[in-house]
């Protein structure tokens, strides 16, 4: 096997788990919702993507987004520290960072 697939396997296996821990998932759910966050992930770096997320009130939010660097605007530092339960993307209709909570990815359009 190779290092990136293994490497994909864990952050899948982590994010799962997580995700059955503290939001309780079965791993079926788990798996599924770790594995389209990690294809998100994956085509944010890549190029504009479209994705819906539950927010925290429960309505569904529907997202353009991208971390493609040639993309990205003007970027002033935060000094906030990264928060592994959040996806951060690029909001391209708002042009600012946004975030949401991973265990809340619904699909990728």
């Amino acid at each position: 096997m190779s290092t990136n697939f293994k490497n994909q396997m864990k952050e899948v296996m982590s994010l799962a788990w997580s995700f059955v821990k503290r939001n309780g998932f079965s791993m079926s759910e788990a798996l599924k919702c770790a594995w389209t966050n990690l294809k998100l992930k994956t085509a944010l770096k890549v190029k504009i993507v479209e994705f819906y997320f539950k927010k925290t009130d429960g309505t569904l939010r529907q997202a353009f987004g991208t971390l493609k660097e040639n993309l990205i605007g003007e970027v002033k530092g935060t000094g906030r520290k990264p928060n592994d339960n959040l996806q951060v993307y690029w909001d391209t209709e708002k042009e600012e960072y946004r975030c949401f909570k991973k265990c809340n990815l619904i699909k990728i359009a």
